[in-house]
């Protein structure tokens, strides 16, 4: 999905340097975005903000819905990413300037990888009245960050443990393997948990975690969750408890600590200020880096302007 904001913010992105507080868990609150303008979809952004840039290798994350709403994102650009998109409820069709067209489905992740440059559209189908879903983003590591175009797609069997139901769209969980390639060790699932439900997860000490809180209400270790709030604890623990009294469908997300710093703009990541401009003009010009998306019904979707002043590093405080 493309962040469409006409003004994006300008976001340096540091890995947190905090030590571990095994007890504790951080609590990021959604801001509402607006995309495309006061008649088109609002999502709930909780990556990054000033005080959290990443868990992991994750560095973006929308939730969005259930709402009554028409996706029509025209193609448009990406740099040193892979775009997760993963669905509750409705159903887009996606094209690339890899040649993928496919459709996104609740319980089925796509992934696509923009390492140094990639062009898609994202559009609901006639057939969809409601979205409802997450859109990630992960920040490739340099050695990675000119990866070529790809895209991979999966439909993560569900595994119930202990009357809890799992989907795991990457990484390891519970005894579920994803076969999906990322360049940074991961972790992404789906968990829906039954009325009284209280569960103990068995996880690598060496990730960071957040768990998005989509529908009900949860208890992540011993943090209450408003719905739409992610929950983030550091590495050091080997397990994980959730609980709801009423039911409740998070988003697991973890990760090793991402230890490098990235400038995040538009649909961009690099490195340096310099970097975001040569992406910018190259989309512009139309050139080869991006290619472009065959069978999107419109024109390309224009970058915004640069701020004033060049990007500016902002990390995680201490």
């Amino acid at each position: 999905m493309s962040n469409v904001e006409a003004d994006p913010a300008e976001v340096t992105c540091t890995s947190s340097q905090r030590e571990s507080l095994l007890g504790s868990v951080e609590v990021l609150e959604p801001r509402d975005v607006p995309l495309g303008g006061p008649r088109a979809m609002s999502v709930r952004r909780t990556l990054p903000q000033k005080q959290r840039s990443f868990i992991g290798a994750w560095c973006f994350c929308d939730h969005y819905g259930p709402d009554e709403v028409r996706m029509d994102v025209a193609p448009h650009p990406h740099t040193g990413l892979q775009t997760v998109s993963w669905l509750f409820t409705g159903e887009i069709e996606h094209r690339d300037s890899h040649g993928v067209h496919a459709f996104v489905r609740p319980g089925e992740l796509n992934l696509m990888t923009g390492g140094r440059g990639i062009a898609h559209s994202e559009v609901s189908t006639a057939a969809t009245s409601v979205l409802h879903g997450v859109q990630l983003w992960l920040a490739l590591p340099d050695a990675h960050r000119d990866a070529p175009r790809d895209f991979q797609h999966y439909a993560p069997p569900t595994v119930l443990l202990d009357r809890v139901s799992i989907r795991v769209f990457l990484g390891e969980l519970a005894g579920s393997t994803s076969p999906v390639t990322t360049f940074t060790p991961l972790l992404g699932a789906e968990i829906v948990l039954p009325a009284g439900a209280t569960i103990s997860l068995d996880v690598r000490p060496e990730f960071e975690h957040g768990v998005l809180l989509d529908t009900g209400d949860v208890t992540f270790q011993e943090t209450a969750l408003t719905p739409g709030a992610l929950g983030c604890a550091g590495t050091g623990r080997s397990t994980l408890t959730l609980s709801s009294r009423d039911g409740a469908r998070v988003v697991l997300l973890g990760g090793e600590p991402f230890g490098e710093q990235i400038v995040m703009w538009w649909n961009f990541v690099g490195r340096t200020h310099d970097e975001i401009v040569a992406y910018r003009d190259d989309w512009q010009a139309e050139t080869d880096r991006f290619g472009s998306v065959e069978g999107y019904d419109g024109a390309r979707l224009p970058a915004p302007p640069l701020p004033g002043g060049r990007l500016r590093p902002r990390g995680n405080p201490v």
